[in-house]
């Protein structure tokens, strides 16, 4: 138990759920401990406190967080539990009921928690802290430094797209982000840390600068300025906003990797617009065609939800159809969750649970031969590749610029670097791992 007075030499497990952003703001959280005196737990020890940054963004989603929660106040009932994210958000009264939960946090309050802790310290007693969705304004910033080889650079929070299927913005609120300056300043940060990679990552990083005269062409053309950092990745960019100088950009750039993650979500116009998506298939079609014209060798990831309210058999088969013409590399599938408060509640013809499962598969068919044949036309070639640090016994295992992922043998005194790889053959069980061999 940490001690009244003091944290002390406190020990502090955290755990995440959801996003890559959620990371980056773990990794951000856990600084911040340390900076007080807490340190991460290590293998065999016993935490004072727990920290569970949780997702809302589907049933399930809430479920592992609820799963999390009393399976860490069993195993661990001495240790204070701070609940925050998106599940708090939404869902403080509920969590702050649950048993062994002492702090509850919402989206915006993640960076203080060590402040809530010290007045729970004076107290022993639960509290919540959330503030109203509509009240939230303030950008806080976040980057992950030292968990992994890739970094997570937050450059905005929030969204104003309000999709009838979507919870996040009422657990993020409004649409904000961080100044050009201070993200610059973080990425030389993580330059001077020794970091190769960053993840450029948000709610709607699209969306970037809204309300102010820059963008997030004007962001990432500034990033791209940063000595020390050899490669940055986008993550996920409404197609709407991946404009064709974005990807212009990105295929001329030496940093920016051919490598994107693109919502679709769905491949009917009519579920598009049941969903207030904010494009059709014929600009998405556009922005994959746009891609692949200028970077052929682009690694294109594509969110899909299969069984949304309004989809009948035709609409599906028809979303089938537009994925299956598509040049693309990967499915990202996900079957429709409905989320309390949403318009999607007041669409008519509902897509029974086995129904979903079905149309899963079949997407998931679609993926996994989407990657095999994607991944195949790079077998016999040589790529850069990015060496992760190895864990364990396990082979290394490092991302090509296009983001294959490549099992070397190891050696760790390359582990953080950039090394060419002849892309040998890929792995009879997984159609996105490929043997590769260093050239010497």
């Amino acid at each position: 138990m940490i001690d009244e007075m003091t944290f002390g030499n406190a020990k502090a497990l955290f755990h995440t759920l959801g996003c890559k952003l959620n990371f980056a703001e773990t990794s951000t959280i856990a600084r911040i401990f340390a900076e007080k005196g807490i340190r991460r737990i290590q293998a065999g020890e016993i935490p004072d406190v727990i920290v569970v940054n949780t997702c809302s963004v589907t049933d399930m989603a809430d479920k592992k967080c609820r799963q999390a929660i009393h399976r860490f106040s069993s195993r661990y009932p001495q240790a204070a539990i701070i609940v925050t994210g998106c599940y708090a958000q939404l869902k403080s009264d509920e969590i702050i009921a649950m048993p062994g939960v002492d702090i509850v946090a919402g989206t915006d309050r993640k960076l203080r928690l060590t402040e809530y802790l010290e007045d729970w310290m004076k107290s022993r007693q639960p509290s919540s802290m959330v503030t109203p969705t509509k009240d939230i304004r303030e950008f806080s910033p976040s980057c992950s430094r030292g968990d992994r080889t890739r970094y997570f650079l937050k450059v905005q929070d929030g969204c104003d797209y309000w999709c009838t299927y979507c919870t996040i913005p009422k657990a993020r609120g409004r649409s904000r982000s961080g100044t050009i300056d201070n993200l610059v300043a973080q990425a030389r940060g993580v330059a001077e840390e020794g970091g190769k990679e960053i993840v450029i990552t948000g709610v709607n990083i699209g969306d970037f600068g809204k309300g102010r005269d820059d963008t997030f062409l004007d962001l990432i053309k500034e990033l791209d300025k940063v000595d020390g950092i050899e490669r940055y990745r986008i993550s996920s960019i409404e197609p709407n906003l991946l404009t064709d100088d974005i990807i212009e950009f990105v295929a001329a750039s030496r940093r920016f990797m051919p490598h994107f993650h693109v919502p679709l979500q769905a491949g009917s116009d009519k579920v598009l617009s049941l969903m207030h998506r904010h494009y059709d298939t014929t600009l998405f079609r556009h922005r994959m065609e746009k891609i692949r014209d200028v970077m052929p060798h682009a690694f294109i990831g594509v969110d899909i939800i299969v069984g949304a309210r309004g989809e009948t058999d035709e609409l599906f088969d028809r979303s089938f159809d537009f994925v299956e013409s598509l040049d693309i590399s990967r499915l990202h599938v996900f079957p429709y969750s409905e989320r309390p408060g949403t318009r999607a509640l007041e669409i008519d013809h509902v897509v029974t649970q086995a129904e979903k499962h079905r149309r899963t598969n079949i997407m998931l068919k679609v993926s996994e031969k989407k990657l095999s044949d994607f991944t195949s036309r790079f077998i016999g070639t040589v790529r850069p590749v990015l060496v992760e640090h190895r864990r364990g016994n396990r082979p290394m295992t490092g991302f090509t610029d296009n983001y294959l992922k490549v099992e070397i043998a190891p050696e760790d005194s390359i582990a953080n670097t950039i090394i060419p790889v002849m892309l040998d053959k890929m792995t009879d069980n997984d159609p996105g791992l490929i043997k590769g061999d260093i050239v010497q």
